[in-house]
């Protein structure tokens, strides 16, 4: 099949990202007020690295936290087939490029954690010539249209993984016409987690999709994590737990209202901001309420007077879900699509879902059903229910029973997605390539 052509709409898209490189720089520059991590690497996002220069390497793309954490079984099983070869993993958020080296970059010398560069060819092609990657595996819904035209200039194979695309992201990519249909185009293989993601994917001009799965019903929650979620249950005594997980700006103050009752009832309310720079303006909001607050990052538990702890910790999210006895979960009580609840139903943690689950609807519709979880209709119909179930103890261990089962019973992705990449990846590592 030839190549797509470069569209002329694409044309413009990067003269606008070329007018528009002072102003990112200077968005960079005012989130660094608040995370100075933005403010450090900005060589990187302009593709010149400190690294030294590799002769071939694979390279996986995860844009941030969550598709950094979710890539860990893949993760795994490349490294285990493909010893010898470099991985580098590329982000766009600090808080990814960070979950990347502690998760994989400290226990193996040959992951390394790089920002991947904006948009424009030219910048692609400094990152493609210093680290040589033979086959480039993206996750889950980051198409850029440049970055895959300067992968084809290169002859450089890449791959869509654990993809997923909402109706709502579709009839966005749809607006953009000729660039995302010849983007789409240009994969070479395309790993889907459902049949409707992949349906949606061909829609858009994709080709060679298979339905391989969500990867993210591999990742294993980490006993010693369990552990340490055993050990914030010694610093509380009988007390009941509910965990607002990865929860997003606008969510904290309703829930904060909402969760009134049930803390006066003695419920410790632990919240988990999903965005680190967010933990200080969490803590102060519910300060400002009233409550009595404690932070992980200031004890190794909650103390018995506190009535709110806020997580601000990074890769503890097993922690908190083994500490609660039930979870509300975090971007789905605003149009945001969700964040990942597959972890939580692992540890045995009931879930309550709000009504915005389009970036998990498979998932969510597959809890609902096997009753891992609930769906609610905002926050004070989800406290509502809380307060019934965590006095009917029979129907929240039928919960968690049901939880692990469904985490246990999608299995798989992982092994499939190989499947998919490994001929890939043996011809482009021949010694001839």
């Amino acid at each position: 099949m030839r190549p797509p052509r470069t569209p002329v709409a694409q044309h413009i898209y990067s003269s606008i990202w070329t007018l528009a490189l002072p102003l990112v720089l200077a968005r960079l520059w005012w989130k660094g007020r608040k995370q100075p991590e933005y403010r450090q690497h900005l060589a990187e996002r302009f593709g010149r690295y400190a690294a030294e220069r590799l002769d071939r390497s694979l390279w996986l793309h995860a844009v941030s936290v969550g598709e950094t954490r979710a890539a860990a079984p893949l993760v795994r099983a490349l490294r285990e087939r493909y010893q010898d070869v470099p991985l580098i993993i590329t982000h766009m958020t600090p808080t990814g490029r960070a979950t990347g080296e502690a998760l994989y970059g400290a226990a193996d010398p040959m992951i390394r954690s790089v920002y991947l560069p904006y948009d424009l060819r030219w910048l692609h092609r400094r990152f493609l010539r210093h680290f040589s990657p033979r086959v480039g595996i993206i996750m889950e819904t980051e198409v850029w249209p440049n970055l895959l035209t300067a992968s084809e200039g290169a002859a450089l194979p890449v791959c869509l993984v654990n993809a997923r695309l909402s109706e709502r992201s579709a009839k966005r990519y749809e607006t953009m016409g000729s660039i995302a249909r010849a983007a789409f185009a240009r994969f070479t293989r395309i790993g889907a987690q459902s049949p409707a993601d992949a349906a949606r994917l061909e829609a858009l001009g994709s080709h060679a999709v298979t339905v391989t799965g969500n990867i993210k019903f591999d990742n294993q929650p980490q006993p010693d994590q369990i552990q340490r979620g055993l050990s914030f249950r010694k610093y509380i005594g009988e007390r009941q737990v509910v965990l607002a997980a990865s929860t997003r700006e606008g969510e904290e103050a309703p829930l904060l209202d909402a969760a009134a009752p049930l803390i006066a009832a003695g419920v410790l309310l632990v919240i988990v901001p999903r965005h680190p720079q967010r933990f200080d303006d969490v803590s102060e909001l519910a300060v400002k309420a009233g409550y009595r607050v404690g932070r992980r990052s200031q004890s190794d538990g909650p103390a018995p007077d506190e009535q709110i702890w806020i997580g601000d910790s990074m890769g503890e999210m097993t922690a908190y879900y083994t500490l609660a006895d039930l979870t509300l979960m975090g971007g789905t009580w605003l149009p945001l699509g969700g964040q990942n609840f597959i972890e939580c139903c692992a540890v045995g943690t009931p879930v309550l879902l709000g009504p915005s689950v389009f970036n998990f609807a498979q998932a969510a519709e597959q809890a609902l059903a096997c009753g891992a979880a609930h769906r609610c209709e905002g926050l004070t119909s989800a406290i509502e229910l809380a307060t019934r179930l965590l006095s009917a103890p029979e129907e929240l261990r039928a919960m968690s029973t049901a939880g692990c089962a469904f985490a246990s019973a999608h299995g798989g992705a992982t092994e499939r997605t190989m499947a998919m990449l490994c001929p890939i990846i043996d011809a482009a590592l021949e010694p001839s390539k």
